[in-house]
């Protein structure tokens, strides 16, 4: 499946839990976890584990936006991740607290993200 298939690209994984967004200030701004595959990890695979190493929040990468890298000036891969722990854990390669957010999605929608993400979210923006 095309969609598996990451070697070389980034994944970044959209986590959305009541109404808000998964985002970390990893690179001096906020932006979505994200991280390179390893080899033969899949995009749903390398998602969960990003978010898990980031944050410590366990998530079940589920659904690929897209195929990968159909856009070749962004070889970023998106996939949605559902939430399965309301508490993260704590994992010595977690960001700390202050670089963690739940960013509502109204917000999120204006914070510059890729526009499958941005598509993604305004269908579940809360009414």
């Amino acid at each position: 499946m095309a969609s598996e298939q990451t070697a070389g690209n980034t994944v970044d994984a959209v986590v959305v839990y009541d109404g808000r967004l998964l985002m970390v200030n990893a690179h001096n701004h906020w932006e979505l976890p994200s991280g390179a595959p390893e080899p033969a990890e899949s995009a749903t695979a390398a998602a969960a584990r990003v978010v898990y190493e980031l944050t410590g929040y366990l998530v079940d990468g589920s659904t690929p936006l897209g195929p990968a890298g159909t856009d070749p000036s962004d070889p970023r891969s998106f996939v949605v991740c559902q939430l399965l722990t309301e508490t993260p854990s704590d994992t010595e390669t977690r960001l700390p607290p202050e670089q963690l957010r739940w960013t509502p999605i109204p917000e999120a929608l204006d914070a510059g993200l890729p526009e499958p993400v941005r598509v993604y979210l305004k269908g579940h923006t809360p009414v």
